[in-house]
């Protein structure tokens, strides 16, 4: 049996989740988490295989998470589910330690498939992940320069860019408005902008941002 733990700040998602991964017989969800400090509290007293993880967590974000398990040398193997687009997000997971990358958005079976061969120590891509990694390794060495954001810089771009304010953000990532300024400065800095408006029209060009952001 394939022990899972869900870790996602939306409770319906996450009993959306619960419930396609119930239709497998080979599956079970063993425990589930709102937020960083439930899912470190669930991992010291279950024993997963598993654990399917949202980015878009509040405090620290799902990648932040990523880290610090495979910092730990955790022997759980991480299934990122998000909605935002795999060319935002799966490379960096991937090279984060994530065994795999999968949109909220697509099939339900995908999910089913995603654990079944996580839990069994191999990578779950998409064909437009395979296709993202193919390209990264055979692509010229020039890379844009939002990919040399952290990945509490890119979060705090792609929210600036999707029109929330600075409250709004750093009510959501449970920082201090005075933090997310930094991240916001840092970025401005980084991408070589001066303001909100450049910033947005930068995050669209570069379809950092839209519809599920």
């Amino acid at each position: 049996m394939i022990r899972v733990l869900l870790c996602d700040d939306h409770a319906l998602i996450r009993r959306g989740i619960r419930d396609t991964l119930a239709d497998a017989p080979d599956i079970s969800v063993v425990g589930e988490a709102a937020d960083y400090g439930e899912l470190r509290a669930l991992l010291r007293r279950e024993m997963v295989d598993v654990l399917v993880l949202d980015i878009n967590l509040p405090g620290r974000s799902g990648l932040d998470a990523l880290h610090a398990l495979k910092d730990e040398g955790s022997p759980v193997k991480v299934l990122i589910v998000s909605m935002y687009p795999e060319d935002q997000y799966a490379l960096r997971a991937l090279r984060a330690g994530a065994y795999g990358y999968v949109n909220k958005g697509g099939d339900p079976q995908m999910l089913v498939a995603a654990v079944r061969t996580v839990a069994q120590g191999r990578k779950y891509v998409t064909p437009e992940i395979a296709q993202m990694l193919v390209e990264s390794l055979t692509a010229p060495v020039t890379e844009h320069l939002h990919e040399k954001l952290s990945d509490r810089e890119l979060q705090t771009l792609t929210k600036i860019a999707s029109g929330k304010r600075l409250s709004d953000i750093a009510e959501e990532l449970m920082l201090s408005p005075k933090t997310v300024s930094v991240y916001r400065a840092r970025v401005l800095e980084k991408l070589q902008l001066t303001n909100n408006a450049e910033l947005t029209v930068y995050a669209i060009r570069h379809g950092l941002v839209g519809d599920a952001t």
